[in-house]
């Protein structure tokens, strides 16, 4: 397997800034390699392309200068394949980088635009916004004294940037204040937590991904070592939520499902040049040693959640709850370009160890359950997850896989 990064991503609804880190729309994977590998050839005579460019420059109503047309070109031919691939400019490439890293320099806060205002959706466990107090739902009204205004999106984003150790001033608004209130933040590496987990009734355990990244597979290893330090006997069986899970870096979502399964294929990709043709193997050991799993899914589980989830249940380890998943089985490759852009171009399809495609489809659960009257499950991480009642059907249904066994175990005795 060529040392090169594949990675997995879905759409969402904020953006973690401090650090410049916009997750960017569209559910992808992708895979770096240096310019120098892809040699492109130029096919001259483009008429039509052409001639419509040329159209443009001299007729259009106002002045386009001819970097933006030859952007927009590329651009356009680009989405035109699918909607996974896309042309990156330099910011953008930077961002997808930092996201995939799980760790940034900033103030550790995920933004959106709500209703043409720049709100805070949540700051980040343990970074400097939280520990000085900002809260979800507060409004971003200035940056360093710059007024951040609707659609100030993109800008606010840029004026949190800045080195660890810097300081920056952000004023928010906020629900009975009558005026807004400022914090005075000092940047720092941030570390987005994306595994959480929690003991249950029984010796059982509970563990959430929200996505993959770089760090995720060692800090599922740290929280499994937590639980079992809990619960003081090895686990009995332990709920693995991968709902709202939009994937992430693939090497990492190998890695977690490697951590549940003794040997075998745990996924295989397939496309037109060489290095898009791979397959990623399983390793000796389980961390639960054989203990039931069982797996919590629903639509915006996508590409990585999909590649554990499918490798799971091919091998009979674990069965999934909940509902069918997103259904994104391609992966893209993202080639780094001459001025700091990039390209990422959909170069693969990817296939569970049974052979099967989940792109269009997803995966159907084993045991279909739906979210509560609310219409949304719980938050990845909540401090009670036995407040969710997926949760408490899946606990359950450990409980009598246990029972089972030991049922099973005692007949044969």
């Amino acid at each position: 397997m060529p040392d090169r990064l594949h990675t997995f991503a879905a759409v969402m609804a904020g953006l973690i800034t401090g650090a410049g880190l916009a997750l960017m729309a569209g559910v992808f994977a992708q895979r770096e390699v240096p310019p120098a590998a892809q040699p492109v050839v130029v096919a001259a005579g483009h008429r039509l392309l052409d001639e419509v460019t040329e159209r443009v420059r001299q007729d259009y109503v106002d002045p386009v200068e001819g970097a933006q047309l030859e952007q927009a070109a590329v651009e356009g031919l680009v989405a035109s394949l699918d909607p996974h691939s896309a042309f990156l400019d330099v910011a953008e490439y930077d961002e997808m980088r930092a996201k995939n890293a799980g760790s940034y320099t900033g103030v550790g806060i995920e933004i959106a635009s709500l209703e043409g205002r720049v709100a805070v959706v949540t700051p980040i466990d343990g970074s400097p916004a939280a520990l000085a107090g900002v809260k979800p739902g507060d409004v971003i009204v200035a940056v360093d004294g710059q007024t951040v205004g609707e659609n100030d999106l993109e800008s606010a984003i840029v004026r949190l940037r800045g080195v660890s150790g810097s300081h920056v001033r952000l004023a928010v608004a906020r629900d009975g204040e009558p005026e807004p209130l400022t914090f005075d933040l000092q940047r720092s590496r941030v570390h987005v937590q994306t595994v959480r987990a929690a003991a249950l009734p029984g010796a059982y355990g509970y563990v959430a991904i929200t996505q993959f990244t770089e760090a995720t597979p060692g800090d599922l290893e740290r929280v499994l070592a937590d639980l079992q330090s809990d619960v003081a006997t090895p686990l009995r069986g332990l709920v693995l939520d991968l709902r709202a899970n939009p994937g992430g870096v693939l090497e990492s979502s190998v890695s977690v499902a490697d951590q549940f399964l003794e040997a075998g294929l745990i996924v295989r990709a397939e496309g037109r040049a060489p290095d898009a043709r791979f397959e990623m193997n399983a390793t000796p050991g389980d961390a639960l040693h054989g203990a039931p799993l069982i797996v919590l899914v629903d639509h915006g589980s996508a590409s990585g959640a999909e590649i554990v989830a499918g490798a799971l249940r091919d091998h009979g380890r674990a069965a999934l709850m909940g509902e069918t998943t997103y259904g994104k089985g391609s992966v893209q490759t993202v080639i780094p370009l001459r001025r700091g852009q990039a390209l990422k171009l959909t170069t693969s399809r990817y296939y569970t160890p049974s052979g099967a495609s989940i792109h269009q489809r997803g995966l159907e659960p084993d045991f279909p359950v739906t979210a509560g009257p609310e219409g949304v499950p719980a938050r990845a991480g909540a401090d009670d997850p036995q407040s969710d009642p997926v949760i408490r059907t899946a606990l359950q249904y450990l409980r009598d896989r246990s029972l089972g066994t030991k049922l099973a175990r005692s007949d044969r005795s």
